[in-house]
């Protein structure tokens, strides 16, 4: 994991900080429907200001092409304002005179809000004089937005050569997570990896394989290393072309001595919306009509048995149809148990996708985690051993 300076190693008092939020956040009618980034990013805020930071904050909003109203981020100033607690001034752009403008205007402890990066073409493509335009704004960079971690962009990653940087509260909180879990794990480490083929997470499988002890598999793509097996799935999803991967990954695992989980029972229906007709049925007497649908609950019991033996666990992706009942019932359940083993102090468990944080939010089961990422496309791209342009970025030079 790379070295990064905090917010404990600068005095910040009347220095213009430029910090990088992911204020990218849901929308209804005009207004925030979950406030969860905001909410994530406003320690950084407050603890900035409070040491007398005039703190500009900067982020994207949507994928506009060139500036549209639609996707200002003016809306975001009351809800903002009310998670830090302080008055939040507006500018109308993010670089020239009116974002200047915005930043004289700033006393120390006050806040201001620029309008969205991405109204630049020079933010996506992190174009230098983009970037230095950025910086000619403040005195030192903080980075808050983890999510945002995986771009290359001027505000993630080209602002960081320029300025002094730091991590701000979010982003150190997630990269101690992430490093506990995988850089310098207590062993054994377990994963659940769910989700529906196997193709889109191979680089996922291929690096877990060789960082983890025991290797957890749910969700569709379950059903192809099922197949792998030479055990019929019926007519569930299944990925038959990716049958010889499935296999040399399991030999690549037992040649390693890692262990990998397979359900050893389903509940299966005809079809996703026939929850009346949904049954459980060992592996190996899947109906040929139907498709397996979630795990069932011996598989439950026996990978929670498994993790037992664990230290340190990371999930991502559901193992069943969690969005449509009864089919949400072995990711429940499974959560739950890990959820257990977290609060007893048997466990480190982090958890993160988008599908992972609402199935694990429908369960009940994130509070006590933890540590459950809202980051995404960057935290799958960790799991996945890739170096992420806006840490890498922030490594101490």
């Amino acid at each position: 994991m790379t070295r990064f300076k905090t917010l404990r190693d600068f005095d910040f008092s009347g220095k213009r900080v430029l910090v990088r939020a992911d204020l990218n956040v849901p929308m209804q009618g005009g207004a925030v429907s979950d406030a969860t980034r905001i909410e994530r990013f406003a320690p950084t805020a407050a603890e900035l200001a409070g040491k007398g930071a005039r703190v500009v904050v900067l982020s994207h909003f949507g994928r506009p092409k060139g500036r549209d109203e639609s996707q200002s981020l003016r809306p975001l100033v009351a809800p903002l304002a009310k998670a830090i607690g302080r008055p939040v001034a507006f500018a109308a752009d993010c670089i020239g005179t009116e974002a200047k403008a915005a930043v004289d205007g700033l006393r120390d402890g006050g806040v201001a809000l620029l309008e969205n990066l991405r109204f630049h073409k020079g933010e996506e493509k992190n174009d230098p004089e983009f970037a230095k335009s950025l910086a000619a704004l403040g005195d030192i960079y903080v980075n808050d937005a983890f999510s945002c971690a995986h771009r290359a962009h001027a505000s993630t990653e080209g602002i960081a050569h320029i300025l002094p940087c730091a991590a701000g509260l979010s982003m150190q909180a997630e990269l101690d997570a992430l490093g506990k879990a995988l850089d310098h794990p207590r062993r054994p480490v377990a994963a659940v990896i769910g989700g529906s083929k196997i193709s889109t997470k191979l680089d996922l499988i291929g690096n877990l394989v060789s960082r983890v002890d025991i290797l957890a598999i749910g969700g569709g793509m379950a059903n192809t290393f099922l197949y792998a097996k030479g055990i019929s799935v019926g007519r569930s999803l299944c990925e038959a072309d990716m049958a010889e991967t499935a296999r040399r990954i399991m030999a690549d695992a037992e040649t390693a001595g890692k262990q990998i989980v397979l359900p050893v029972d389903a509940v299966v229906a005809g079809a996703l919306t026939d929850s009346a007709g949904a049954e459980t049925v060992p592996i190996g007497r899947i109906p040929a009509g139907k498709m397996i649908l979630d795990i069932g609950p011996l598989s439950v019991a026996e990978t929670l048995r498994i993790f037992d033996g664990a230290h340190t666990l990371v999930w991502n992706g559901p193992v069943g149809a969690f969005e449509h009942a009864p089919f949400d019932a072995g990711t429940t359940a499974l959560a739950r148990g890990v959820a257990e083993r977290t609060k007893t102090g048997k466990l480190l468990s982090v958890a993160g996708g988008g599908d992972t944080v609402a199935a694990l939010a429908k369960a009940g089961a994130v509070d006590s985690f933890s540590y459950v990422s809202t980051a995404g496309g960057a935290f799958l791209e960790w799991l996945e051993g890739k170096e992420l342009p806006g840490v890498a970025a922030l490594a101490v030079r």
